[in-house]
């Protein structure tokens, strides 16, 4: 299945959770459910699985990510100064 575009990856995760649900199951749709090459393109238009989940509109997005992942970025922007800094303090 390759050359899927974004809104068709999209579209295929929505219709497994359709599939799904009309099966009487209440899971998201996993890896497993797809073709190799489903799952590549699933993967290379939208992320990792639970962001692609997301993106889908099928799974709510963590808030706290986000907040987590900004601050991680802070960090290391602080210890990459600091090493600046001590570097031409030592000279």
């Amino acid at each position: 299945m390759a050359g899927l575009s974004k809104n068709d990856c999209i579209a295929l995760l929505c219709e497994k959770s359709a599939e799904l649900k009309a099966a009487g199951e209440s899971r998201f749709p996993s890896r497993s459910d797809f073709t190799a090459d489903e799952v590549a393109a699933v993967k290379a238009h939208l992320g990792p699985w639970p962001r692609a989940l997301e993106a889908a509109g099928l799974k709510e997005a963590n808030p706290e990510r986000e907040e987590k992942k900004k601050e991680k970025r802070i960090n290391q922007k602080r210890k990459i100064t600091q090493a600046k800094i001590e570097k031409r303090n030592s000279k």
